[in-house]
């Protein structure tokens, strides 16, 4: 069996990536051999429909499970619809996202966590510059705050050019937006927790030399 996980960087100690569609690579892992396959995900600039397509790909590649941070709601149906689980939330690095499932600590998701176009522009939810790394191809995706209402992602510093985004179409009521809110606060938590794990490793590692 095969479980797909959303990766900034195309090797298993990459950080999981939060934004499911635009990941810059998706990473296939057997979660018995821990044999990968690195795809780089052909839709993460795509001014549309970037989930659906990247749910299709992931489909079509025979996974049964996606890890990832969030999920929106095309592509968390597409994903049903094709029998694989979603399971949103996921932290840390590939290798220990798999490590993690294949133990039992995550269960399936029964809903997405981002509502329609939610960090797009438009109404709420701007695209904010952010900070990211550029190993790799060159391609740092960083998260940051929007200049509007919301949560926004945005390109790292350095990169070339924007996304594109869609205006949104639709605007949420406060209740979803301050329970999404909540949510992206609780994610940002964790992942500043596993950066400070990281960093910590790296100079115990570096003070040994």
């Amino acid at each position: 069996m095969r479980i797909a996980i959303s990766a900034s960087q195309a090797d298993l100690s990459s950080p999981v990536d939060p934004r499911f569609g635009r990941s810059p690579y998706i990473i296939f892992v057997d979660p018995d051999t821990m044999e990968f396959e690195a795809v780089e995900n052909p839709y993460f600039a795509s001014s549309s429909g970037a989930g659906i397509q990247s749910a299709q790909l992931i489909a079509d590649k025979g996974a049964l499970a996606v890890l990832t941070g969030s999920c929106g709601p095309n592509a968390f149906q597409v994903l049903q619809a094709a029998g694989v689980e979603v399971i949103i939330g996921v932290t840390g690095t590939v290798e220990e996202a798999v490590k993690q499932y294949k133990a039992g600590q995550f269960q399936p998701s029964m809903q997405p966590n981002v509502p329609f176009h939610f960090g797009m522009g438009g109404g709420w939810g701007g695209a904010g510059g952010g900070y990211g790394t550029g190993r790799g191809k060159g391609r740092g995706m960083g998260r940051g705050m929007g200049m509007g209402r919301g949560v926004g992602f945005g390109p790292a510093p350095g990169q070339r050019g924007t996304f594109p985004f869609t205006p949104a179409s639709t605007s949420p009521s406060a209740e979803e937006e301050v329970r999404y809110l909540k949510e992206q606060a609780e994610f940002l938590k964790r992942q500043l927790e596993e950066i400070s794990k990281r960093i910590q490793t790296l100079e115990a590692e570096k003070n040994k030399r």
